[in-house]
């Protein structure tokens, strides 16, 4: 990451890039082990698009509240032409802001989608462009996957892009480019993408959830959809609030 200039982010927040990246890389496998202990079992793997591959879990520093018990949904691999729109609809019905971590190969012909994320409030962040493992890349190719996708997102909302969900948990802390951007991990990994079954799904997180967690989910599906909503009305009727994921990471 580049040391000098941080583009788009206000200064308020730059003290806190060390310590939130820090306390993610030392806490991660403490994480990793106590949420397989939970589970019982190894985590089966794959990606979006079906192809059986390794996600790593990538536990994100939380901030306790005596106040509210916060939570934040996140989405990757979006937008989705068709179930995004469904899930935004969603999500407005029930006053909810979630946090969407865009692909830049997906970008293209959902730039209404976009905006609409950004004019109803919820937080954009970057995927990469091709859902890439940028540890594996050289830091030009990784930062061409990361700069060309912010520029779509920002030509379209106008707004730069703070913030960034690594493929598969894989943050390279070093990697310099033209901005720095915050990552966000996640505490609760749904693997909605494994069984894309909606009671599995919406099981998984309300058996598990705790104040401050971070659902990882994907808007790829209509089954994670239908999940992403049941959760928030038994969540919300449990007393949680939904906030988006910068609020947990920054607070």
């Amino acid at each position: 990451m580049r040391k000098g200039r941080i583009a788009g982010i206000p200064a308020w927040k730059r003290g806190l890039l060390v310590a939130v990246i820090g306390l993610t890389a030392v806490g991660a496998a403490a994480g990793i082990r106590a949420r397989e202990a939970e589970d019982g079992s190894a985590m089966a793997m794959g990606d979006a698009s079906g192809e059986e591959r390794q996600r790593s879990s990538g536990p994100q520093t939380k901030v306790q509240s005596a106040e509210t018990k916060k939570i934040a949904l996140t989405f990757d691999d979006g937008p989705h032409p068709r179930y995004t729109q469904k899930l935004l609809d969603g999500l407005k019905e029930r006053g909810v802001k979630a946090t969407f971590f865009l692909l830049g190969t997906n970008i293209e012909g959902n730039e209404e989608i976009i905006k609409r994320m950004a004019e109803e409030g919820h937080l954009i962040g970057n995927h990469t462009y091709y859902h890439v493992d940028i540890t594996k890349l050289s830091q030009e190719e990784a930062c061409r996957e990361i700069l060309d996708t912010s520029k779509q997102i920002t030509a379209i909302t106008g707004q730069p892009v703070e913030y960034i969900r690594p493929p598969f948990g894989n943050w390279d802390k070093e990697l310099e480019c033209e901005v720095m951007m915050l990552p966000i991990f996640w505490s609760v990994d749904t693997l909605d993408w494994t069984t894309k079954n909606t009671d599995q799904i919406v099981q998984k997180v309300v058996k598990n959830i705790e104040e401050n967690d971070i659902i990882l989910m994907h808007d790829s599906y209509d089954s994670t959809v239908l999940a992403a909503l049941r959760i928030i009305d038994l969540l919300q009727a449990d007393g949680y609030e939904f906030v988006t994921a910068d609020e947990l990471i920054l607070e």
